[in-house]
């Protein structure tokens, strides 16, 4: 598994842009965000779907210290999802590419992603 590197697409990238600007947030940040927005949807995303066309990113830049935590989520919802390990590049990258879209989707500016993060936390604690 070569997971070093992840490329967005354009219309991602265009996203991601927008996003920080109304936010204020760095696109890392914001990445991680949109990650679990994807992993929390049901249907999982199809990696051809996700050309990769534009802006690159460094996985250890990307992820920080989080970086197990994050790879553990993507190989659990991989597992969850039936598909080998071997795919995790791709799936990684097309759960990033549709969780931007998902997150700006939803985002506006920092008052909707307060209210956002506020009904994970709700939702998360009513699953324990």
């Amino acid at each position: 598994m070569k997971l070093t590197k992840i490329r967005l697409t354009k219309d991602a990238s265009n996203r991601l842009r927008f996003l920080a600007g109304k936010t204020g947030l760095t696109p890392n940040l914001l990445c991680r965000l949109g990650f679990c927005l994807s992993l929390a949807e049901p249907r999982t995303p199809n990696p051809d779907d996700f050309p990769e066309e534009d802006r690159e990113f460094n996985r250890y830049t990307l992820l920080g210290e989080y970086d197990s935590l994050f790879i553990a989520l993507l190989k659990q919802r991989c597992s969850e999802d039936g598909l080998p390990i071997d795919l995790l590049p791709e799936v990684f990258r097309a759960h990033l590419n549709r969780g931007i879209m998902l997150l700006q989707n939803r985002v506006k500016g920092l008052s909707d992603l307060a209210e956002l993060v506020a009904s994970a936390q709700k939702t998360s604690h009513r699953s324990l």
